[in-house]
This record gives C-alpha cells, sequence and structure tokens, in this order.
C-alpha cells in the first residue's frame, strides 16, 4: 500500500465514541494554556508549541533584566557644596606690599633724591637675579650675573649723574663685561648665554635708567610721581574695564586675560590723568600734552606686560618670583615700569625739556 495514499479515518464524536472506545483509550484532558486557548498535548507537539513544563516555554521566554536594587535607606549622600573659586593672589597681601612699596618710594623722592637712585639700583639687582635664575632653571642659560649686576648699578647712578650719554656709555661696558666673564667657562652655549646677558642687560638696567634720568630735572620727583601714576592708572583702568565690559581677546596667545575693551579703558583713563598731572605737577606742562602722554603710556605699559607675559610663557612660569606677597617677584611689577620710562623720558624732554 502506498503510504502517501492512506489518510486517517475520522474519529466520531459525541456520547456514542465515549461508550466504545473504553475507558483506557479516553481522550487526554483538555488544557487550557496561559492564554485562555484550549488544546491538547498533542496540538501543542504539532504546533511546535511547548507545555507549561516543557523546555522550549524557556527558550521562548524572553530573559528578565534584573531589577535595580534599591539604595539602602541609610546609605551616605555627598552633600557638601562645591568647593568655592579663591583668587589667584592674596589680595590682602597685595594691598599691604603696595602700600608699603609706595612710602619707601615717596619718602625717598622727596626727602633725598639720591636715595630714591639706591631704591632703583637695588630693584635693578634683585630682578636681573629673578631673571637670570629662571633662565637657568627653565632653560639652562647661563647669563652671568655678577657682571650684569655690577654693570646694572653703574648705568643707573651714570644715567643720574652723566645723563643719557653716560647710560650708553655703562651699557656698552656692561655688555663687554658680559662677553669677558663668560669667556672663564667651557664654550658649549657661549653664544646663547651671552646673549641672553646682553638682552639682560638692555631689558633690566638700561631702562630703569631713564628714571634715574628723570629725577634729574628741577621738578624730577613730580616727572617721577607722573610717570608712575600714569603707569598704575593705565593698568587699573584696563583691569577695571576689561573686567566689566571685557568680551573681545586682545592677545589671545600671549595673555588670555587682556581684551581690547581693557586697552580702551587704559588709554582713556591715562589720558584724563595725563591731562591732570601736566596740568598741575609738571612745570610748564599743557594739559593736551598729558593727553598725548597718556596715549603713549598706555600703549607702552601694555607691550610691557605683553611683552614679559611671552618670556614667562616660553620659560612655562607664572610669575618670576615670590618676593613680594601678593605681586609675584621684582620682575612682575616693573613689567610694565620698564618700557614706560624712555617714553615718559622722551616726550617729557620734548613738551618742558631736560632742565
Amino acid at each position: 500500500m502506498n503510504d502517501s495514499s492512506w489518510q486517517p479515518e475520522p474519529v466520531p464524536a459525541g456520547p456514542a465514541y465515549d461508550a466504545q472506545v473504553g475507558p483506557h483509550t479516553r481522550p487526554m484532558p483538555i488544557v487550557p494554556d496561559a492564554a485562555g486557548r484550549d488544546f491538547d498535548d498533542r496540538e501543542a507537539r504539532d504546533r511546535g508549541v511547548a507545555a507549561d513544563s516543557g523546555p522550549l516555554i524557556r527558550a521562548e521566554t524572553p530573559p528578565q533584566e534584573p531589577m535595580p536594587s534599591p539604595p539602602p535607606p541609610h546609605a551616605p549622600q555627598d552633600a557638601s557644596p562645591p568647593p568655592k573659586k579663591r583668587a589667584g593672589r592674596d589680595l590682602r597681601a597685595a594691598i599691604g606690599v603696595g602700600v608699603g612699596l609706595g612710602a619707601v618710594i615717596f619718602a625717598s623722592l622727596f626727602i633725598v633724591k639720591a636715595v630714591f637712585v639706591g631704591v632703583i639700583v637695588v630693584a635693578v639687582v634683585v630682578g636681573l637675579w629673578e631673571l637670570t635664575s629662571r633662565l637657568q632653571e627653565k632653560k639652562g642659560i647661563k647669563a652671568p650675573l655678577v657682571p650684569l649686576a655690577v654693570g646694572g648699578a653703574a648705568m643707573v647712578i651714570a644715567g643720574y649723574v652723566r645723563g643719557a650719554e653716560g647710560a650708553w656709555v655703562a651699557m656698552a661696558l656692561t655688555a663687554l663685561a658680559v662677553l669677558v666673564w663668560r669667556m672663564t667657562e667651557p664654550p658649549e652655549d657661549y653664544l646663547k648665554d651671552v646673549t641672553a646677558g646682553v638682552f639682560a642687560a638692555f631689558y633690566v638696567p638700561f631702562l630703569a635708567t631713564f628714571v634715574a634720568m628723570l629725577l634729574t630735572a628741577d621738578d624730577g620727583p613730580q616727572r617721577v610721581v607722573t610717570f608712575l601714576l600714569l603707569t598704575v592708572v593705565s593698568d587699573t583702568g584696563a583691569y577695571a574695564v576689561g573686567w566689566r565690559f571685557g568680551k573681545t581677546k586682545l592677545a589671545p596667545r600671549i595673555s588670555p586675560g587682556k581684551t581690547r575693551e581693557g586697552l580702551v579703558g587704559a588709554v582713556a583713563f591715562a589720558m584724563a590723568a595725563g591731562a591732570l598731572c601736566m596740568e598741575f605737577l609738571i612745570d610748564d606742562g599743557v594739559w593736551w600734552q598729558g593727553l598725548v602722554l597718556g596715549l603713549a603710556v598706555a600703549v607702552s605699559a601694555t607691550l610691557g606686560d605683553l611683552g614679559e607675559s611671552m618670556i614667562k610663557r616660553d620659560l612655562g612660569i607664572k610669575d618670576m618670583g615670590t618676593l613680594l606677597p601678593g605681586h609675584g617677584g621684582i620682575m612682575d611689577r616693573l613689567d610694565s615700569l620698564l618700557p614706560t620710562a624712555p617714553v615718559v623720558w622722551l616726550l617729557l624732554a620734548a613738551f618742558v625739556g631736560t632742565g
């Protein structure tokens, strides 16, 4: 018999069928599934669906992800507030040091001029020490300090006694002394060391000599006060306006904190202070000359600050020293003063003479 032609006989339904099949051939009871459908085990097998206890139900049931466990009822919580930002410098120390320096400067200016020249010499020597120390620490450059300190002091004194001619002669002799002094050591890095030494001689003592030259005039103390006051006012105006209105960076790669709006504030403040100083402090001065002087001071002070920022960024340091609490080092206070001194001396000489 061909299996493909065989068909199962139909199974009768009803009570008659139950009487014929007997108790041992009774069909399996109908079991409802989880969804409420009724089917027997044979139908489940034919459909490929397992019963509740079979392995297929476990295979087809998607795995249940574990519920996240709640935190302990008494788990400690970090409720401490975020740390407050602190200022980069000690404001009280900065004000105290500034007041102390101002008292020394004004007392020496208006009592004995020669004492103020000594203050300049001390500032120059300490500034040279800071600069040469940082150069050696960060770059391995050994600019000779001894000839620089001796020549720097001689430069300031020569400028006060002999004027610009004496300052230039002392500068040339200091550069020669640096070249000779470095010859006592091995020739390696000679050019680098003497170049840094000549740069230091020009940057610190030679520029500071113009402050001593301001003092030689009859109204010398007033000229020095004008020079210091305009520089401080320029820095203050730049900070105040830049902090309040500054948005456009002036030189982001050099000094990210400086803005163009701050430069405008520096110019405005310095010009106003310059007009007042020329009118009331400088003999034969005129207010419009003070406007020109204030503009020049704002520009030179900003460039001087940017110049030292370039040096410190190249060296990878924030301050040149720690001698002045709240200020850094001496060089950190001289950065805008040094390049401004020859500008003020030159303009005052042009406006009212050097006498």
